[in-house]
């Protein structure tokens, strides 16, 4: 487990959300704010000068694959790129293979690939030097999580001082597929970081075809304080909602067009569901996005997609320092 003693992160991986205390989820929250401030004022530093990160992604990534290595080099660190069209799986080389020849390279790995069980290869392999979940398929999405999780907490103002008492999260689109949804769910029911006293309300929108997961509101249903709505109808669902988190309807994952037409622009977040929604409502995205979000939206104060692509700069930075034992 990771915990608010830094030795537990040092080496380790960090493969799912539920390895993290949430004394050590509080550990990062405060190195990440300290990283966001040593890159405003500084740049960044020195700390991991000498270090190389593996970024190895088996499928397509803007924002994970490039905050990663903009974190290595803020923290005087420098990366190596493997993808699928460069890596030697084109020849038949197996997964556990080439992790094992990017480990004699580097000194962390950031592994994204397009199987749930991906993981579990990793772990079998007997992999030493850490490695970072970038996304197993439609399992996980680990520091996507925790990014949100950090820009939740840092856009509502949460924390021991604050006075509120419930926050209520609304989750709409994909949820089948969406591993950012799985994860960030269960690390607000698993953690008590957003503040004392505060209970968590976890409001789940989407086509019938696309509902969150058994297997994730099981698990979330086992931890303390957490309520759990299903909803198809989005303006009823963010009545009250401190928090919209949008995501796209994943093309990728469907067997036919035929059955991605039918769901393709559910939900739209535009001028008009901004009249009616929350006036201190947080919008989230993990991005990209297609059509889900009408680009009328940036300028609204509420939108913090943006806040919160730049926001895992700085959580990245905290999960290499502490990883590598330099926080």
């Amino acid at each position: 487990m990771l915990t608010s003693n830094p030795s537990t992160w040092n080496k380790s991986h960090l493969l799912y959300v539920d390895q993290i205390t949430p004394c050590g989820l509080d550990l990062l929250y405060r190195t990440a704010l300290e990283m966001r401030e040593k890159v405003q004022n500084h740049g960044g530093d020195d700390r991991l000068k000498h270090h190389i990160l593996a970024t190895i992604f088996y499928e397509p990534s803007t924002r994970t694959s490039c905050s990663f290595q903009a974190a290595m080099i803020r923290l005087g660190g420098n990366f190596i790129h493997v993808d699928s069209a460069t890596s030697s799986n084109k020849k038949g080389e197996s997964l556990s293979d080439t992790i094992k020849c990017m480990e004699c390279y580097s000194d962390v790995l950031v592994l994204r690939h397009f199987d749930a069980g991906s993981m579990d290869i990793l772990l079998d392999a007997g992999i030493k030097k850490p490695v970072i979940n970038a996304g197993n398929g439609v399992g996980e999405h680990p520091t996507q999580a925790l990014l949100d999780f950090f820009t939740i907490k840092d856009e509502l103002n949460l924390d021991d001082h604050c006075q509120k008492k419930s926050l209520t999260v609304v989750m709409v689109g994909d949820l089948k597929h969406g591993r950012t949804v799985h994860s960030l769910g269960k690390l607000l029911a698993s953690s008590q970081g957003l503040g004392k006293g505060i209970s968590i309300s976890l409001r789940y929108c989407s086509p019938e075809s696309l509902k969150m997961p058994e297997t994730v509101k099981k698990h979330i249903s086992d931890c303390d304080s957490i309520q759990q709505e299903e909803y198809t109808d989005l303006r009823d669902a963010i009545k009250g909602a401190d928090v919209l988190y949008v995501t796209r309807i994943q093309k990728e994952r469907f067997s036919s067009e035929e059955d991605y037409k039918k769901v393709e622009g559910s939900y739209r977040i535009d001028s008009s569901l901004l009249k009616v929604s929350p006036k201190e409502m947080v919008i989230m995205h993990p991005l990209p996005r297609v059509s889900e979000i009408h680009p009328e939206v940036d300028s609204d104060p509420r939108a913090a997609y943006f806040r919160q692509m730049e926001n895992g700069m700085y959580v990245r930075m905290a999960i290499l320092a502490l990883l590598l034992g330099k926080a």
